[in-house]
């Protein structure tokens, strides 16, 4: 018997090789955004990948809020990102951490690297440090300040901490190598003074580590043992590796740096999104027309096609990007079995049966979804009077239509044959009525294998449809001329969101918030969880039905 090639990408064989060689007995990672906005897609990887490598190699996976910079942290974002998470399915159990439970923990570690003589306060600006740090090509030079003594350091920072200096006055600097070729080891800043409330600790503090300090910390107080994080951070390893060495951390975790997530044609960046709410180009950081975690969620992604999304993209360690349009390959793969297969005809124009008996209704039988028998079927009231889409009749048809024209003869769903022998214009030439006559003898499932007709059409009973707002959603960006214009401004399309006021068969009427369901032929549909209300649901389109996806061979 041969023996089975399991494929692993390139952190599994680092994790597998720590492990063979004792460097770790365990596997630990982490998940730690910083709450200043919301989560998107790419993050969706990040998340799924640390949670499944520790579910993989039987460790465990926390979760930690990097929030040390309070000018632009918020509870909202907290609680948004502790949401996502939990959807998405990556479970942290008790292990719910913030970096801000280890300020005192920080400002000791700062102490000992002051009382070691590896950091100094400094005095110069933000302007001047920029400029005494030198270039890529030109080494930077040493502050006057470095050079202070221990004594001196440990009560400046002390009064640093006691609220003594203003924002900006003096910052506490790592003393490294202001000749390194890593300009990120020139020194940098590891501590600054920022009089403002914490969302956690309120004022206790007015002193707030920096990112590339706090977080090595933070890996190490947790146990982690691989610090998965995205490839801006590949220069910033030394400093990490510094900092926990420094410090003298028994058991160092090690960071590995994987290649981020990038969709074509989408706003990612927090900071352009931001912009987009504050302008009210979109109507909340879950606008369906955004792809945030929760805007993803609201639109009607689940769990389930993000998760098949990132295992398709893989986890590489060059930078790329991916088409917008597997990710709706994966929603369309994840829907199509699990979903009722319902009528609704979002652009509606009545159609009238001039000889179906006026008052009667009847029921007829129909599967939810002919591909899962364990859907089962429903019933469906049919009428004299029916809702068909627009675009189902034309005057004057073109060849190869196949739908409603005077004298053409259709199957409508699930029920009859119809021919349509005349209709109705209002005073602006617009088709306000289609008239037909049935055929009682084509009642589908009665076995009926008469004449043949090429088109059917599908219908909802006038005498109880439901009227429901339909949302249509295009790519928010106009994707011939790019994400972005040279002066930073966003391509906009005007044309990313069309309203529909649509009729749906009345077995949608209990449909609850996030319900989603495919409508025929127009694409798979989800209760709006934020503007539907009882009795006037509003249903956004997840995708379509068509894709010009393939998945390479």
């Amino acid at each position: 018997m041969e023996n089975e090639t399991v494929s692993k990408n390139f952190i599994e064989v680092e994790i597998d090789k720590d492990l063979a060689e004792g460097v770790y007995d365990t596997v630990h990672t982490r998940f730690p955004p910083e709450p200043n906005g919301y989560l998107h897609i790419g993050h969706a990887k990040s998340i799924l990948l640390n949670y499944g490598l520790a579910k993989k190699y039987g460790g465990k996976f926390n979760m930690r809020f990097d929030d040390t910079n309070p000018t632009k942290e918020r509870t909202e974002f907290v609680d948004a990102i502790k949401r996502d998470i939990q959807w998405l399915g990556a479970d942290w159990e008790d292990r719910l951490f913030f970096a801000s439970d280890y300020f005192q923990q920080m400002y000791d570690a700062a102490v000992k690297l002051i009382r070691k003589g590896k950091a100094y306060v400094c005095d110069l600006t933000a302007e001047e440090i920029r400029t005494y740090r030198g270039t890529l090509t030109e080494p930077g030079k040493d502050s006057p300040y470095r050079n202070r003594s221990v004594e001196e350091n440990l009560a400046l920072f002390e009064n640093m901490k006691n609220g003594q200096y203003k924002d900006g006055e003096k910052v506490l600097r790592a003393k490294i190598d202001m000749a390194s070729p890593n300009m990120n080891m020139r020194d940098p800043v590891i501590y600054r003074v920022a009089h403002t409330s914490h969302h956690n600790t309120g004022d206790t503090w007015c002193i707030y580590p920096m990112y590339d300090f706090a977080h090595p910390i933070e890996d190490a107080i947790e146990g982690i043992t691989h610090s998965i994080c995205t490839l801006e951070f590949e220069d910033h390893r030394p400093l990490y590796d510094w900092v926990v060495r420094e410090l003298e951390y028994p058991h160092p975790p090690r960071q590995i740096e994987f290649a981020k997530l990038y969709l074509t044609n989408v706003v990612t960046g927090k900071r352009y999104i931001k912009k987009l709410v504050e302008d009210g180009t979109v109507d909340g950081w879950d606008d369906p027309r955004l792809v945030s975690i929760a805007a993803l969620r609201r639109r009607g992604f689940t769990p389930e096609s993000i998760q098949m999304f990132v295992e398709l993209c893989g986890v590489a360690k060059s930078q790329g990007s991916v088409d917008y349009a597997m990710l709706e390959y994966c929603i369309r793969e994840d829907l199509k079995m699990k979903r009722s297969r319902m009528m609704a005809v979002l652009d509606p124009v009545k159609l009238i049966i001039d000889n179906y008996p006026e008052g009667e209704v009847e029921y007829l039988d129909a599967a939810n979804n002919l591909e899962n028998e364990a859907l089962g079927s429903r019933r469906i009231p049919f009428g004299r009077e029916l809702y068909i889409e627009r675009e189902d009749f034309m005057e004057v048809p073109p060849k190869k239509y196949f739908r409603l024209f005077p004298g053409n003869e259709v199957r409508l769903m699930h029920a009859y044959f119809v021919k349509c022998e005349s209709f109705v214009k209002d005073e602006n030439g617009n088709v306000t009525e289609v008239h037909c006559t049935y055929d009682p003898e084509t009642k589908a499932g009665s076995g009926f294998s008469g004449r043949k007709v090429k088109g059917t059409i599908h219908w909802v009973p006038a005498c109880c449809a439901i009227d429901a707002e339909v949302r249509l959603y295009e790519n928010l960006i106009d994707e011939e001329k790019g994400v972005y214009n040279e002066d930073g401004t966003m391509n906009i399309n005007p044309d990313s969101l069309k309203i529909m006021q649509a009729k749906l068969e009345p077995a949608l009427k209990d449909a609850k918030a996030y319900d989603s369901f495919q409508f025929v032929r127009n694409g798979f549909f989800c209760v709006d969880a934020k503007d539907s209300q009882e009795g006037a649901p509003v249903f956004n389109r997840i995708v379509s039905l068509k894709s010009s996806f393939k998945l390479p061979k």
